[in-house]
């Protein structure tokens, strides 16, 4: 397709455009679109209401009474969108609070001068619905996702093999740190194609609230902490408050100093091409000896003096 103009409003549709190839077409994105990095030039045609530098409690109050009152969490550039006269526009129903979706763009398309955009909405629950967001982007710009995803599988075949005949340990995998909320949709079977078993949260369903009691009664073998959104330092400074429990400091994890604080902003809640990266960071958490050049970039050891 020629000419070819994209919006990406979601990351993780602007990595899956850009490595189908489609980086050159891309004329506008969200405020939260950020890699690769040469995108962070783009029009930004999204914002959020919340304000910068809240804690997770913060966060979560803040949207649940946004949320509350039947309002979006996201506000889009009607103008600007139109002014851009994009041929695609790739958003998402996957969720209401991680990125703006086809309702918040209603008021930009009802009164659509000339041929609205196709909107591309993902909605991934497992890999192969993420391995399906591929090839419905490919199909709505003319491209071919078959060569594309076949190496992103062809990768975590190579984790499988890395870890294949390792003992598997019990993993808690946590997305939110107050209230709780452990990772589910595709980070279950991220965990499993790792070496290791997840605990608390099921292939292809939502993400779980959970009490700290049914963490302890749990006792995994290993915590991976991954807040969306958040950068390792921002897991970091959270961190203490949680541990400041007395259950937590009861775990079998914590006491054998199998926590792991991970980069959740770049990696595990972006349903894109870097759930590969995803998948060797987590086998190398899992796995001693397991190398795939991540630690300390993308994944650090958590020992007691920071959770103190």
């Amino acid at each position: 397709m020629s000419d070819l103009r994209i919006v990406s409003l979601l990351p993780s549709a602007t990595e899956i455009a850009v490595a189908l190839g489609l980086g050159d077409a891309l004329v506008g994105r969200s405020h939260e679109c950020d890699w690769p990095p040469r995108v962070e030039g783009l029009p930004v045609l999204t914002r959020s209401k919340l304000a910068k530098g809240l804690n997770s409690g913060e966060i979560e109050d803040r949207v649940r009474a946004i949320v509350g009152a039947g309002l979006s969490v996201y506000e889009v550039d009607a103008d600007g969108l139109r002014a851009l006269n994009p041929d695609v526009v790739l958003t998402q129903t996957q969720c209401a609070v991680c990125a703006v979706t086809p309702d918040d763009l209603s008021a930009a398309l009802n009164d659509w001068t000339g041929t609205a955009p196709v909107l591309i909405s993902t909605a991934p629950d497992t890999l192969g619905d993420v391995w399906g967001d591929f090839a419905a982007v490919a199909a709505a710009t003319g491209t071919d996702a078959g060569p594309v995803v076949a190496q992103l599988k062809a990768r975590m075949d190579a984790v499988r093999a890395a870890v294949a005949g390792r003992p598997r340990p019990r993993v808690a995998a946590i997305e939110w740190l107050d209230p709780l909320m452990m990772a589910g949709n595709w980070v279950p079977e991220l965990i499993e194609i790792a070496g290791g078993d997840s605990l608390l949260a099921a292939h292809g369903q939502h993400s779980p609230y959970v009490g700290i009691e049914a963490l302890a009664e749990a006792d995994p073998d290993a915590i991976v902490l991954m807040p969306c959104g958040f950068r390792i330092p921002q897991t970091l400074d959270e961190l203490p408050a949680l541990a400041a429990h007395p259950l937590w400091q009861s775990l079998r994890a914590v006491r054998e100093g199998r926590v792991a604080a991970t980069d959740g902003q770049y990696f595990f809640n972006r349903p894109g091409p870097r759930l590969v990266e995803s998948a060797e960071i987590l086998a190398e958490i899992l796995h001693p000896g397991v190398d795939f050049g991540h630690r300390g970039a993308n994944w650090i050891a958590v020992g007691a003096e920071v959770m103190a």
